[in-house]
């Protein structure tokens, strides 16, 4: 199912339909989210085979293998699904249901709006504790301008990973390439950082969904710069600074949205910032832009919005022109 005319529209039925809906708690509260029955996979086989007492050769090779089981496991799911909806009445409406579980526009929206809506209620700490849930820095290290610039940072990043990566690779491979998508970027989140347990189990993982996101990372960039007029920034401007500071981000990916935010909204982002107790001394993107501020939360909020429409009417040319 490559760019074909049924499944964009069906991306876009799902984009609307996560767009309005987001991820409704009732229905999670029953039955397990279909990212939650990814980490079980994933946390299962780091628990067989990511032994410590191993050589890193070896626990590098047992992450290659989980990786190709990740793969294997999600496009069969993808196939046999597509499969199964293809055979029974009103099969695509129920396949952008499944697909919209996988996009994160709203909640990704609700999380960012809770950390501005936290400085106007509780203030700094409540602002912190707010920003605690999106990002993995240590929160009590930050300042206002910090709790600010992990809230916008995280929203430009995840714009690229939760909506704008997972639409492309529906848009090119149906529910398989989605489903491949989300099980290798969970297991990127939970086993392919450098700590001492998953610098090399994860190694694999970590380095394929570099690959995933390699382009729709830069797409990502592309359409925040293409909405800077929605905050007062300039589309030009939005763009040079995208391509002057992506490479700068110690990703080789996040870059490039959150490098696209700073130039749109005029912000410094990234910067040294704290984990886990260890400081990354990181460059600064756009380092003569303002400081950030809880009012810069919502115009990114704006910015997100934006984006999505755009990605929302690309789909729709797409699927028109097809």
């Amino acid at each position: 199912m490559f760019l074909s005319h049924e499944s964009l529209w069906i991306l876009v039925l799902a984009l609307l339909l996560d767009a309005l809906l987001g991820d409704p708690d009732i229905l999670w509260a029953h039955v397990p989210h279909p990212a939650v029955l990814m980490g079980r996979l994933i946390a299962a086989l780091d628990r067989r085979c990511n032994d410590p007492a191993k050589s890193e050769a070896h626990r590098k090779a047992a992450g290659v293998f989980a990786l190709l089981v990740f793969v294997i496991v999600a496009i069969g799911i993808g196939l046999g699904l597509e499969t199964l909806l293809n055979a029974i009445p009103f099969g695509s409406v129920i396949a952008a249901l499944l697909a919209s579980t996988l996009f994160a526009q709203r909640s990704l929206y609700d999380h960012i709006k809770k950390v501005r809506s936290a400085f106007s209620e509780g203030g700094l700490e409540a602002a912190r504790s707010a920003v605690a849930r999106v990002v993995g820095r240590d929160p009590q290290t930050l300042d206002e301008a910090g709790v600010c610039r992990a809230a916008i940072e995280s929203c430009a990043e995840n714009f690229s990973d939760g909506v704008v990566a997972p639409a492309f690779w529906f848009a090119l491979f149906g529910l398989p390439g989605l489903i491949t998508y989300k099980i290798v970027n969970t297991a990127d989140s939970m086993i392919g950082h450098m700590m001492p347990r998953h610098a090399a189990f994860g190694w694999a993982s970590a380095r394929f969904d570099d690959l995933l996101n390699l382009i729709p990372a830069r797409f990502a960039g592309l359409l925040l710069s293409a909405v800077a007029p929605v905050v007062g920034g300039d589309i030009g401007h939005a763009l040079s600074i995208m391509w002057r500071d992506a490479g700068l981000h110690r990703s080789p990916n996040a870059g490039w949205p959150e490098s696209a935010a700073a130039g749109a909204l005029d912000l410094a982002l990234a910067g040294p910032r704290q984990y886990a107790g260890q400081t990354v001394d990181d460059p600064f993107l756009n380092p003569p832009g303002r400081v950030a501020a809880p009012d810069d939360i919502s115009r990114a909020l704006h910015l997100l919005v934006a984006g999505c429409g755009l990605e929302i009417v690309i789909y729709v040319a797409l699927a028109a022109s097809i």
